[in-house]
């Protein structure tokens, strides 16, 4: 699979670059059309998600330098190399999150109730973002066959983009990609129920995504290590935590009490 969409005066304009950037306009655009129906201005969510982005993005890359640190220790060159792949959403979720609380707080409005805005395009923008792992022939599991591929009715383009060095890979992104994807429209029904409350998007998203990524990470080649574990199914089982924490919080409250759709419930300063 050719990363290169087209080269001009010695650069390479990369496929990953653009479904990066495809992805983190698709979120948000979707974040503001969810904020705009709760009157909260353009602006204030657009500065939100610019800077939550800038600096997951740095955070993503920090993550996986960090767990890499063996090589771009000896390659420091290459730690800014973005486009040549190697983001670790984990790291991105981290960072993100921090700059949104910290940004909120600034602003002395409800971290959670931003939160949910934000998590249903967060998965889209999942969803999306994955295909740039395909065409960098990245994120992908164990050696298998083109026959077992084909059994599992994915495309022939796909098949062929998962043969590297002629052995054919699990595309694990797609699979990614389709849970994300999957998610994103269950949530979309969830997030219009009467009883919805502020917290359940996030706290679903944080037992959601981390369920995907924990099964996904058994078959990735790739995976960073910490002492011979998985980071991801680390982090993983705390986001899957935290998320119940939240469900469990929210059980505890009134049918009535702290309503997602409350478009009077916006400006509390509780987390």
């Amino acid at each position: 699979m050719n990363p290169i969409i087209f080269s001009y005066a010695g650069f390479d304009f990369k496929w990953y670059t653009l479904i990066i950037l495809t992805a983190v306009v698709t979120g948000i655009i979707l974040t503001q059309i969810e904020a705009k129906r709760f009157e909260v201005k353009e602006d204030f969510i657009f500065n939100m998600a610019f800077w939550a982005i800038v600096f997951g993005l740095i955070g993503a890359r920090l993550y996986y330098v960090l767990f890499n640190w063996e090589y771009f220790s000896l390659n420091l060159s290459e730690i800014y190399k973005v486009w040549e792949g190697g983001l670790a959403i984990h790291g991105g979720i981290i960072a993100g999150l921090l700059t949104i609380y910290i940004y909120c707080k600034r602003y002395k409005v409800r971290t959670l109730r931003y939160l949910d805005f934000i998590v249903i395009p967060l998965l889209l923008s999942q969803a999306i973002g994955r295909w740039g792992n395909f065409f960098n022939s990245e994120a992908h599991g164990v050696a298998t066959t083109a026959a077992k591929l084909k059994s599992l009715f994915i495309p022939n383009f796909i098949i062929e983009g998962m043969k590297i060095d002629g052995v054919y890979y699990t595309p694990t992104f797609l699979f990614e990609s389709l849970s994300c994807f999957l998610l994103f429209i269950l949530f979309l029904f969830i997030r219009r129920s009467k009883y919805n409350k502020v917290g359940t998007l996030t706290g679903l998203y944080l037992i959601g995504y981390g369920i995907i990524r924990f099964f996904i990470e058994m078959s990735r080649t790739d995976a960073l290590l910490l002492g011979g574990f998985k980071i991801a199914q680390i982090v993983s089982i705390i986001m899957i935590t935290c998320g119940l924490v939240l469900i469990a919080i929210n059980t505890r409250k009134s049918k009535f009490e702290d309503l997602y759709n409350d478009k009077n419930n916006i400006n509390s300063v509780m987390f």
